[in-house]
């Protein structure tokens, strides 16, 4: 309903006004009334209505000084003057600040309601384009957060041309030419299934979006289970770490109010090519890589890693501290880690647990049966057993090779741990496809229902919406929101055929509050209007 105020000082035009006209039978919510502007203003700023309807002339405040403050605070508002022949010049000026309309006195409650009606549809359309605007705009987002997804992969794969690049980036909406540049790898979750719904880690996630969008030369990229990737470009008078240390506040402000949120980034080494953005890539992997080892909640730098690792120790067999051998690190690593991580979680957990032992054979030996045995447990939580890892990988006590090096030793890790990721999203994948079927079963039930949205599906089957969107994406070949379009046109279909429902009545059937929206995505779906696809033989 839209909403009118009346600001009059003369009483008997005020009640008039107010009492002649009925307001809600005529669709219009009389929200309030005051005498002059000063008494007004305040009460506008809290009702916030539609329309203002102002005399030009009262004491205190006149109508064109509280309309020039409206129109500062709530710049969408309608305001009707109402001003008398001699004040004509006044009204004049009320255009230059943006009135709807004005009225000369005496008037008529007839000639006010059918101005007042005037503007009201004026306002209606405006919230019917804005709405349409907010959907086509939530629609849209999901295929943008995959086309970034798919643009930061090239980035990094150091694999096409810097020209090719910067093209790609400027056709959707990312200027990457600069002096430098860097890469943090950063992830939230609350310590339990990282694929499971949580309702505090999605404030989180939406939070974070927000404050990236107002932070200029920062692009954040969700990378589904994997958490984001920030990409920080340099800008003029700001390095790269001026923009990292701001990021980093921002989200520490952020996350200060959910402390039961934990939060681990990996930053890497600033570059000063587009070229080298994938070994940026590689070192920030490094140093994210660190998740599996440290303890939650801190940011570490590359940089910082290389200088300790290239700091002189000797071999001491006495410090090897059997505590650090965790076995919950690897269980975390294979049931949520990527292949390209592999070799940096092997460097890392070995110098945790004293690499500069790796001089003996016993120690080779315990920490690759330990690893083994470990993954082998792992894989039987998913269905699977040690045959299956014997059969890609070989038994390890019949091999001796396994253990005469370090780096023969850490080769044969690798190839346990690639082995493992691969029946784990084997067995991922299979499990993927029963929460699709819940999935295409939930929407089927529910697309009527206009507020359907990737994070209620997500939701049913229990899925970060992240995640979801990401699985459903590689698993259907095409967006949620294109699968739900799908299905909403295929009913719009059968219901323009079967039936004499108005266009506006199939909207509202198939989850289209806004007619007109329905009637572009129809067109831009099906090639036709649905008035033309009514009347084809």
């Amino acid at each position: 309903m839209v909403k009118v105020f009346l600001v009059e000082d003369e009483i008997v035009m005020r009640e008039g006004i107010k009492n002649n006209i009925s307001w809600e039978r005529e669709g219009f919510e009389f929200a309030g009334e005051a005498s002059d502007g000063e008494l007004a203003y305040p009460m506008i700023q809290r009702t916030r209505p539609d329309i203002l309807i102002t005399d030009i002339r009262m004491p205190f405040m006149d109508g064109l000084e509280l309309s020039r403050l409206v129109k500062q605070e709530l710049p969408d508002i309608k305001i009707i003057i109402l001003s008398g022949y001699d004040e004509f010049r006044y009204a004049q000026e009320g255009i230059n600040i943006g009135i709807a309309d004005y009225l000369l006195k005496p008037i008529t409650g007839a000639k006010l309601l059918e101005t007042v009606k005037k503007v009201g549809e004026q306002v209606l359309k405006e919230r019917e384009q804005q709405s349409y605007l907010e959907t086509f705009g939530k629609e849209q987002q999901e295929n943008i957060q995959l086309a970034r997804q798919k643009y930061f992969r090239k980035l990094v794969s150091g694999q096409f041309p810097v020209s090719a690049l910067l093209k790609e980036g400027s056709r959707i909406g990312i200027e990457m030419a600069a002096r430098h540049y860097n890469i943090m790898l950063f992830k939230v979750s609350t310590g339990d299934d990282q694929e499971g719904y949580c309702e505090a880690v999605n404030t989180v996630t939406d939070e974070i979006k927000r404050m990236t969008e107002e932070l200029p030369r920062i692009v954040m990229v969700e990378l589904s289970t994997e958490g984001w990737a920030f990409l920080m470009v340099e800008t003029i008078g700001t390095s790269v770490a001026d923009i990292a240390q701001e990021l980093l506040g921002k989200l520490m402000d952020i996350l200060k109010n959910y402390p039961e949120i934990e939060y681990f980034g990996g930053v890497g080494k600033t570059v000063s090519r587009l070229s080298e953005l994938n070994k940026c890539c590689d070192e920030a992997n490094r140093a994210f890589a660190y998740r599996y080892i440290r303890r939650k909640n801190q940011i570490v730098y590359s940089e910082n890693e290389e200088a300790s690792h290239n700091q002189e120790i000797e071999p001491e067999l006495s410090v090897l501290n059997m505590n650090r051998v965790d076995h919950k690190i690897i269980e975390s690593f294979l049931k949520s880690g990527l292949k390209g991580e592999i070799g940096h979680f092997i460097e890392e957990y070995i110098e945790n647990i004293g690499e500069n032992n790796a001089a003996s054979l016993l120690f080779r030996q315990y920490i690759t049966m330990d690893l083994y045995m470990t993954t082998v447990s792992v894989l039987e939580q998913l269905g699977y057993s040690a045959a299956d890892l014997v059969e890609r990988c070989g038994d390890f006590q019949n091999m001796t090779g396994v253990f005469e090096t370090l780096p023969q030793m850490k080769q044969y890790i690798r190839k346990v741990f690639e082995a493992a990721i691969d029946l784990r999203e084997k067995a991922a994948s299979q499990k993927y496809s029963s929460l699709l079927e819940e999935a295409r079963t939930y929407i089927q039930e529910n697309f009527q229902n206009g507020d359907i949205s990737l994070n209620l599906v997500a939701a049913s089957v229990n899925l970060s919406p992240n995640h979801f969107s990401t699985v459903f994406s590689q698993e259907m070949g095409r967006t949620f929101v294109e699968y739900l379009t799908e299905v909403r046109m295929k009913r719009a279909r059968e219901l323009l055929r079967s039936s004499n429902c108005k266009t506006a009545e199939v909207a509202y059937a198939v989850g289209y509050k806004d007619p007109h929206y329905f009637s572009y995505l129809f067109k831009k779906t099906q090639n036709c209007t649905p008035r033309e696809f009514r009347i084809q033989e």
